[in-house]
């Protein structure tokens, strides 16, 4: 990935920031999905236009392109497959912390202001973008899933004083 990009992102900050027991704020994996998601991000085309455009506003010539609503049509297979690994992990996210995910990693807003923007308590939003990001993580792969040793077995939820039907086995001759 290229160095400016990666020296560009808060993320960056949150895995060299020490908390007060010495550990990042986030791991070498959550940074990872982080910036996979900002990568993607920059490749589907999605962030505003910070340039301007000196096209005539009116008028025929050969210049309706950078006019035109219809961008898809002028869009690459690259940006479509990235937004389509957009939408997949927004979507593996979930969206309770999709939000703090766009706003930090793909818009590279500060945690202060995606507090405000996604109306959270204040300084929850380094807890908040963990969770996503471990989330996030486990979408890539970067993580394992979690499976209980016995995912086959199910519980038991009744009440207390309910006692199960035990039948005997049907005798086999």
């Amino acid at each position: 990935m290229d160095h400016t990009i990666v020296s560009e992102s808060p993320l960056l900050r949150l895995l060299q920031r020490k908390d007060h027991k010495g550990h990042s704020y986030i791991d070498v994996k959550q940074f990872a999905a982080g910036e996979r998601l900002r990568a993607d991000f920059e490749r589907a085309q999605l962030s505003a236009r910070v340039t301007s455009a000196y096209a005539p506003s009116s008028g025929s010539g050969g210049r309706h392109w950078q006019m035109s609503d219809n961008s898809i049509e002028r869009m690459n297979l690259g940006a479509m497959d990235a937004r389509d690994r957009l939408r997949a992990a927004f979507e593996a996210v979930g969206p309770e912390l999709s939000g703090v995910l766009y706003q930090v990693c793909c818009l590279t807003a500060g945690f202060e202001a995606a507090e405000a923007i996604l109306n959270l308590p204040q300084r929850s939003g380094k807890a908040v973008l963990a969770l996503g990001l471990t989330r996030l993580a486990r979408h890539y792969g970067f993580l394992k899933t979690y499976r209980p040793k016995d995912s086959n077995k199910i519980s038991h939820w009744a009440m207390d004083d309910y006692r199960p039907a035990i039948t005997p086995p049907a005798h086999q001759p």
